[in-house]
């Protein structure tokens, strides 16, 4: 049985209380609304009034907050109640420079700080599924490992540099929430053909989205454009999506075009699809 505080009970806190009650932890609750705290009284947690009583007594803290400014202000208003020894384990999704930076003053101030994101969302972690990232000194994450490994299928130590796990969500967020937008408009410019959307979920289901996005990227980083598929010819096709989704919104196809357009017009109609990609090849930056 775990001793363990949670910061923040909105849909993922609370569901990971939920999963760490179902395991028999021990568990106090914190919330800024402390109805949300207090409803999670039902799967046997203690909900207290503030984040110093959250974390008395307890060896591990799990902070799952909004961002930046409200992790600082809570890892403020604990440290009075905070143990020694106590570990606090951020799981929330941050600002790299800024993960870093909290990070190393924590630390160097006696308060055994840990950044690890999630890949996980509420139904996951009630089941215990999805990643948990780590990273920052490694023997902090020794010491949570074990506990950590409860919690998901799969945890990730990244390595010491503090920002590392936090780029890395930023990262695959930007993946999820990018496949999100494209996928929204081909519905649309299907729907603006009169095509619905459940009949073009075949035409999806005839790629592998691991090739096709892999393949990609390594020209990316390679720096290789060499063309099968030009800029120029992918500017035309993105054209004529537009224009068949006419007035409808449209979440991703404008960015693209207006990148696709820049690019072009500093000459790189020709070079591989690949180029939009450009800044992540070795030696360039622009």
């Amino acid at each position: 049985m775990t001793d363990t505080a949670f910061l923040g009970t909105g849909l993922l806190g609370s569901a990971f209380v939920e999963a760490a009650a179902k395991r028999g932890d021990r568990i106090t609750v914190w919330n800024r609304t402390a109805g949300k705290a207090r409803a999670l009284e039902a799967f046997g947690a203690r909900a207290v009034d503030s984040p110093a009583d959250a974390v008395r007594g307890v060896r591990l803290v799990h902070l799952v907050l909004t961002d930046d400014a409200v992790v600082d202000q809570v890892v403020e208003a604990l440290r009075p109640g905070l143990d020694e020894g106590a570990i606090i384990v951020d799981h929330t999704t941050t600002q790299p420079a800024l993960t870093a930076e909290r990070s190393r003053r924590l630390n160097a101030e006696g308060v055994r700080y840990l950044h690890c994101p999630v890949f996980i969302g509420p139904a996951a972690a009630r089941a215990t599924q999805g990643t948990v990232l780590a990273a920052g000194p490694r023997a902090l994450f020794d010491a949570v490992e074990p506990e950590l490994a409860r919690m998901a299928a799969k945890v990730w130590y990244c390595g010491e540099r503090p920002d590392l796990a936090a780029v890395y969500k930023l990262c695959g967020n930007a993946f999820i929430i990018g496949m999100n937008a494209l996928v929204a408009d081909v519905f649309t410019v299907a729907g603006a053909s009169d095509v619905p959307a459940a009949d073009v979920l075949p035409v999806l289901e005839l790629f592998n989205p691991a090739a096709v996005i892999t393949g990609r990227a390594r020209s990316m980083i390679a720096g290789d454009f060499s063309p099968s598929f030009e800029l120029a010819m992918a500017r035309k096709d993105v054209r004529l999506m537009m224009e068949t989704a006419g007035t409808a919104p449209l979440s991703a196809l404008p960015g693209i075009a207006e990148r696709m357009d820049a690019l072009i017009a500093e000459g790189h109609g020709g070079d591989d699809l690949a180029v939009m990609g450009r800044w992540a090849a070795a030696g360039a930056r622009a």
